[in-house]
C-alpha cells in the first residue's frame, strides 16, 4: 500500500504508513523542493518512519558517533548526530519561504517549527519546552531531569525548506546510545510512552496537522 495523499489548503500532506529508506526519503525531498521552487509541485508535509539509522549533520562530531550500531548517513541538514527508528515519527518539511514570509527568515521558520511541536505535544498533556544552546523541544522530569522529546534539523535550498522535526512516540530509546544525540550528553531522551502518553501515529498525525495550520497560517 502506497502513501495516503490529502491536501489541506495549499499543503500536500503525504503519510507513509510502511518504513521509508533514508535515501529515498532524500531522493524524494531533493526533487519536491525542485519543483517546489520552479513552480511546479505543491508544498508537501511528509509524516513517516525509518528503520534504525543514524544520521550526522553539517556540524557533527566524529567522536560523537559512539557505537555505529546501525546505518549512517550524512545529511545536509544542520545539527549534529542523531537517531531515527521504528516509532519516531518524522516530519519532512518543504515549504516556500519567500511566499509565506514577507522577508524570509531562518530564526523564525525554526521557532515556528518549535512552536508546532509544542502545540502539538499541549494536545496529549505534555509541556514541551525550548532550552537556549540546546536544540529541540524537551520536558522537565518530576525529579527535575530535562530530557529530549524532539529533534528539528533544518536545510534550505533557494529558500525551499527541508529536513525538518522528529517526534518520539515509542522507539526503543537504548538505540539513542550509539551517538550523542545532537552533542547533548548531559541530559537523556524520552518519549511519549515513556511519559505515560499511549497515542500511536495516527492520533499523533491527526494532531500535528490542526496545530501546524495555526503556527504557520500568520507566515
Amino acid at each position: 500500500m502506497g502513501p495516503i495523499v490529502l491536501s489541506i489548503g495549499a499543503m500536500e500532506w503525504k503519510i507513509s504508513d510502511t518504513p521509508v529508506s533514508y535515501p529515498d526519503a532524500l531522493e524524494f525531498m531533493d526533487a519536491r523542493v525542485e519543483a517546489i521552487y520552479k513552480g511546479d509541485a505543491q508544498e508537501c508535509v511528509w509524516l513517516l518512519e525509518h528503520p534504525p539509522l543514524y544520521t550526522g549533520g553539517t556540524s557533527a562530531k566524529p567522536d560523537d558517533l559512539l557505537e555505529a550500531r546501525f546505518p549512517v548517513y550524512t545529511s545536509g541538514r544542520g545539527g549534529e548526530y542523531t537517531y531515527h527508528g521504528p516509532g519516531q515519527r518524522v516530519a519532512y518539511v518543504m515549504m516556500n519561504l519567500r511566499a509565506r514570509q514577507d522577508k524570509p527568515d531562518v530564526k523564525k521558520y525554526v521557532w515556528q517549527l518549535e512552536e508546532w511541536i509544542i502545540r502539538t505535544l499541549a494536545t496529549f498533556g505534555i509541556t514541551g519546552e525550548r532550552r537556549d544552546g540546546r536544540v529541540g523541544i524537551w520536558v522537565v522530569r518530576p525529579d527535575g531531569r530535562e530530557e529530549k522529546i524532539a529533534a528539528i534539523g533544518v536545510r534550505i535550498r533557494r529558500w525551499v525548506t527541508l529536513h525538518g522535526i522528529a517526534i518520539n512516540v515509542n522507539p526503543d530509546l537504548s538505540h539513542f546510545g550509539g551517538i550523542v544525540p545532537c552533542g547533548i550528553s548531559d541530559h537523556g531522551v524520552t518519549s511519549l510512552s515513556a511519559l505515560g502518553v499511549r497515542a500511536g501515529f495516527a492520533e499523533l498525525d491527526a494532531a500535528l496537522q490542526p496545530s501546524f495550520a495555526e503556527v504557520f497560517a500568520s507566515s
